[in-house]
C-alpha cells in the first residue's frame, strides 16, 4: 500500500487530467474524474484522499457547485477549485462560504499546484485532528450524562427505601413489624455505603500516575483477613489465603488493594445464601515478572454471555445482593493502569474464578 498523499482531479478535459497525473504521479497517489458521478464514487472508495481538485467548468455542475454538495458527506478532504480569471466572483464567494479552500487559474503551473497541495495537507491535518477531537468530545458528553443519571438514581434509590421503611414504622406497634423495616434499612445503607465506596474507587483510579512501591503479599494477606473477618464469620463463609511470594514485588499497592478489595467483597455478597459449604480462596503467587492472584467463589456464577458486561460501568447482569455496577469496572481500570490483565471462568450455580496477571514493576 501506497504511503504517498492521494490526490483527485475532476475535469471533463482528459488531456488535463493526463497532464495532471503525469506532472504529479512520482510524489502524490492521483486519482481522476472526467464527471462529477465518477469522482463521488472514487471518494466513497478512498476515503483517505486528503485533497480534491475540480475545474469550475464542468459540464452540468459547476467546480463551486459540486465542492457545496460533498462538503456535509466528505467533510475532510480540502477543496480546491481550478479556475480562470473571468470566474473570480464566483470564487470568492465561495472561499467566504467555506466550501472552497483556495484557487489556482487556468492554466495552472507546477509549483502553484505543489504549494497549494502542501498548505491543503497542513489544513487537513488539523482539521482531521479537530473532528476526532469533536467526536471524542460528544462521546464523553454521552458518557457524563449516563454518568449522571445513574450517579444521580444509585444515590437516592437507597434513600428513598429509607424514607419508605420510616414512614411505615411510625405506624407501626408490632416488634416483629419494626425488626423488618430496620433490616430493610440497615440493607439500603449498606447499598448506599457499597456505592460510595465504588465511587471513591472510581475516583481514584481516574487520578494520577502510578505510585510504585514493595508489596509484601504476606502482610497483604493479613489485611484483607483482618478486614473481611466479620462479613465471613457472619456468613459462615470458609475463607482462605495461600501466599507463594519468593522475591521481591513491586506495584502500585492502592490499585492491588483495590483490585482485591472489590473481588473479594463481590465472592461474599454473591454466595448462594442457602448452601452451608461456602468457600472464598485467594492463591497469591509472586516472582521476578509477575503476580498471579486467582480469587475463586462457591457463589451464583456468571453466565458466559454476561463476561464482556460485567466490566461495564453501571452494570448489572442480575439483582442478587447490594452491587453497584462500579466495582468490576474499577477493577479493570486499575488492572489496565497496572499493565496486567484478568481471566474470568465461571458456572453458573457453582461459582467463578478470577485469574489476575500483574506484571512486577521493579
Amino acid at each position: 500500500m501506497s504511503d504517498k498523499l492521494k490526490l483527485l482531479y475532476i475535469d471533463d478535459e482528459r488531456d488535463n487530467l493526463l497532464g495532471f497525473k503525469a506532472s504529479f504521479r512520482l510524489q502524490y497517489q492521483i486519482f481522476v474524474a472526467v464527471n462529477t458521478e465518477e469522482a463521488t464514487a472514487i471518494l466513497q472508495q478512498n476515503p483517505d484522499i486528503r485533497v480534491v481538485f475540480c475545474d469550475q467548468r464542468m459540464p452540468g455542475k459547476t467546480g463551486v457547485a459540486y465542492f457545496e454538495e460533498i462538503k456535509v458527506q466528505f467533510p475532510l478532504p480540502i477543496r480546491i477549485l481550478i479556475t480562470a480569471f473571468t470566474d473570480i466572483d464566483v470564487v470568492i464567494k465561495a472561499i467566504n462560504g467555506g466550501n472552497i479552500f483556495r484557487y489556482i487559474r487556468k492554466p495552472w503551473i507546477e509549483v502553484d499546484i505543489i504549494s497549494a497541495i502542501e498548505e491543503a495537507n497542513k489544513f487537513y491535518l488539523a482539521n482531521s485532528m479537530l473532528h476526532i477531537k469533536n467526536k471524542e468530545l460528544q462521546e464523553a458528553y454521552k458518557e457524563l450524562d449516563k454518568f449522571a443519571y445513574n450517579v444521580s438514581h444509585d444515590l437516592r434509590s437507597p434513600l428513598s427505601s429509607i424514607l419508605a421503611a420510616v414512614d411505615s414504622m411510625i405506624q407501626m406497634s408490632d416488634l416483629a413489624e419494626i425488626r423488618e423495616m430496620l433490616t430493610l434499612i440497615e440493607n439500603s445503607i449498606f447499598k448506599q455505603e457499597d456505592y460510595i465506596a465504588g465511587m471513591h474507587d472510581y475516583y481514584k483510579s481516574q487520578q494520577g500516575t502510578l505510585k510504585i512501591d514493595e508489596i509484601d503479599f504476606n502482610l497483604l494477606a493479613e489485611e484483607l483477613k483482618a478486614l473481611f473477618h466479620i462479613y465471613v464469620n457472619t456468613n459462615k463463609i470458609n475463607f482462605k489465603i495461600e501466599v507463594r511470594q519468593n522475591t521481591l514485588y513491586y506495584s502500585d499497592e492502592h490499585l492491588i488493594k483495590m483490585i482485591l478489595n472489590n473481588l473479594i467483597t463481590n465472592a461474599i455478597k454473591y454466595q448462594k445464601k442457602e448452601f452451608e459449604d461456602k468457600r472464598i480462596s485467594v492463591d497469591m503467587q509472586a516472582d521476578d515478572l509477575e503476580a498471579v492472584i486467582t480469587i475463586s467463589d462457591t457463589g451464583i456464577g456468571i453466565p458466559e454471555s454476561h463476561y464482556e458486561e460485567i466490566f461495564n460501568l453501571f452494570s448489572k447482569v442480575n439483582n442478587h445482593g447490594t452491587g453497584s455496577g462500579i466495582g468490576l469496572y474499577n477493577v479493570k481500570n486499575a488492572l489496565n493502569k497496572l499493565g496486567g490483565h484478568m481471566e474470568v471462568h465461571s458456572v453458573v450455580g457453582e461459582g467463578t474464578d478470577f485469574k489476575l496477571t500483574i506484571p512486577n514493576k521493579k
